[in-house]
């Protein structure tokens, strides 16, 4: 290989996991919505502590690290869709980059 390869080759990879990084940074802001009072990042970890709970209001601590009481299942529910979505649409974008790569 000449150098001229190596260095395009090196840029391409660079460039790969620049957009990669920007993908995610840009995802990963949409996962996170106000309601109910507070400030939610739609994640496994959220999702999953409120389909164990069973009360109709629990009180979780927000992203603010603020202590907030809310209904349960409309909390789910709204992290839930947010994160179906939005995991819908990084995937989407990410198989757009890996196609091009």
């Amino acid at each position: 290989m000449d150098t001229t390869t190596l260095i395009l080759e090196a840029k391409a990879r660079f460039n790969h996991n620049a957009t990669k990084a920007y993908l995610k940074e840009k995802y990963e802001s949409k996962l996170i919505i106000a309601e109910q009072g507070g400030l939610w990042k739609a994640d496994n970890i959220t999702i999953t502590l409120l389909s164990a709970l069973t009360n109709e209001r629990v009180v979780l601590i927000d992203t603010f690290g603020n202590p907030v009481e809310v209904n349960r299942q409309e909390l789910f529910d709204s992290l839930s869709n947010t994160y179906n979505s939005v995991m819908q649409e990084w995937h989407a974008e990410w198989k757009n980059l890996e196609g091009n790569r």
